[in-house]
């Protein structure tokens, strides 16, 4: 963090206290066009990691009664792979001679191959919301575990249908494992830097790219510095505002 308030006048390290860096990380309007695409990607993609971790969370804790080890075991599976394998997997799968699009083409479903899932932001969150996947599928599991089950008994003798019940009970519950998952995968994608290199193309490039850049061929570890510091914060402050608000959300479901 102290770098960041330092200057880097070509091969010389200035270590006169200054804000300059911090100005130009906020005014710059590349920067905040960065700093604003990765917060809307690192969104997107928790959002639909999270909405699509929770139904097989809850299948395997409610659903499954036999070999739930194996069922464990098998989300567990993408971590057995390299990130970057699974990176450049995608990149195959999604390619305009890809898998996806051959495969549609056999089909019929499609006359030529489909351009927008490929080198932009659609191919960044498709990629980054398989890698995060594992990651909220445990802790939501987790917590849905921990629910006494007699409680869902109690709300059925009640009156409570299924969805009712769901909403009143479940949810409310599951809420500790939704948040953890939220932060689990916001937290690092924001910072991801790989997948929008070799994926996103220049529609998908990440804040986390132009800190690689700083740091190595624009030679102002600094401003990169800076702009991580930056973006540590924007994030952190997100996550606090969302941990609030989903707690908040639980207590009154739960009420």
């Amino acid at each position: 963090m102290t770098f960041s308030f330092w200057t880097q006048n070509y091969l010389d390290l200035d270590t006169t206290i200054t804000l300059a860096n911090y100005r130009e990380a906020w005014t710059d309007p590349l920067y905040r066009e960065l700093m604003l695409r990765s917060l809307r990607i690192s969104l997107i993609v928790t959002v639909v990691t999270v909405l699509l971790a929770f139904p097989i969370a809850y299948h395997v804790s409610f659903h499954v009664h036999q070999r739930k080890a194996l069922w464990l075991f098998l989300i567990t599976v993408p971590f057995w792979t390299s990130y970057l394998l699974r990176v450049f997997l995608w990149k195959v799968i999604l390619g305009y001679n890809g898998v996806l699009n051959s495969a549609l083409l056999g089909l019929g479903l499609i006359d030529e191959p489909l351009s927008f899932i490929l080198y932009n932001a659609n191919a960044v969150v498709i990629t980054l919301a398989h890698a995060w996947a594992p990651f909220a599928i445990l802790p939501i599991f987790v917590a849905l575990e921990r629910i006494d089950r007699s409680l869902l008994e109690a709300a059925k003798d009640l009156g409570d249908g299924p969805v009712r019940s769901f909403f009143r009970v479940t949810l409310p519950l599951a809420m500790p494992g939704v948040v953890a998952a939220t932060i689990i995968v916001l937290i690092p994608t924001v910072g991801d830097y790989i997948t929008p290199r070799l994926v996103g193309g220049t529609e998908g490039l990440m804040i986390s790219n132009m800190i690689q850049v700083q740091f190595g061929k624009a030679n102002n570890a600094p401003l990169g510095a800076a702009l991580a510091v930056s973006s540590m914060f924007i994030v952190g402050g997100i996550s606090l505002l969302i941990f609030f608000a989903t707690r908040n959300i639980g207590r009154g479901g739960a009420d």
